[in-house]
């Protein structure tokens, strides 16, 4: 399989770190999505909404959406749960991941690390901030009582949450205010497999 994407994209690293976990063979292809190679007329043939990571299997098969191929990835692995509760309670921290925290705390980061927080963009900076300690709050909290966020066992939704969690101080956002997403962060990290990013 082949995986197209910038493993400093908290979106494609949460790709490159499940295929690491589950020791699953593939071929990465760099994309810089800021010399416009997303908008290539062969990317956009497979993925037409111009975004990555894109997945594309050894049958021509193709998937994006980063949520979907950590879903794929993972099937039939403990990395889901088998509960049918505890698996809706892992997909919506992965909702909550794309709807109330990578829209803040990726986009912060993107204006301060790969733009260098432009002056016309320093006020859409300050205004993500509170958005973003809100939802590092919400896992905080939720991680009082568990080791991981559906408990304590490690699934997809820790992995989706981990990428930009653990790199949010490049966004501005001081994880020392948060020490069981700290804590968290390095029970992850002292995993088998485990592959930092870049």
């Amino acid at each position: 399989m082949i995986i197209y994407g910038d493993v400093d994209s908290g979106n494609c690293y949460k790709i490159k770190l499940l295929l690491s976990l589950l020791n699953i063979k593939h071929r990465w292809v760099h994309i810089d999505v800021l010399k416009k190679d997303t908008q290539t007329a062969d990317f956009l043939f497979l993925n037409p909404n111009g975004k990555i990571p894109v997945l594309l299997l050894d049958d021509g098969r193709v998937l994006s959406e980063s949520n979907a191929i950590l879903g794929y990835l993972a099937d039939g692995t403990e990395l889901i749960a088998t509960d049918s509760y505890t698996k809706a309670k892992m997909y919506q921290w992965m909702f909550f991941e794309q709807y109330s925290h990578e829209p803040f705390i990726a986009v912060a980061r993107f204006i301060n690390k790969y733009l260098g927080l432009p002056p016309e963009r320093i006020e859409e900076y300050h205004n993500l901030q509170p958005k973003g300690h809100k939802a590092l709050s919400i896992m905080n909290k939720a991680l009082v009582e568990h080791d991981y966020l559906v408990g304590n066992q490690l699934t997809i939704a820790d992995i989706a949450l981990y990428a930009y969690t653990h790199v949010a101080d490049e966004g501005g956002f001081d994880l020392a205010l948060y020490p069981n997403i700290q804590a968290w962060c390095q029970r992850i990290q002292k995993y088998s497999g485990y592959v930092g990013m870049g």
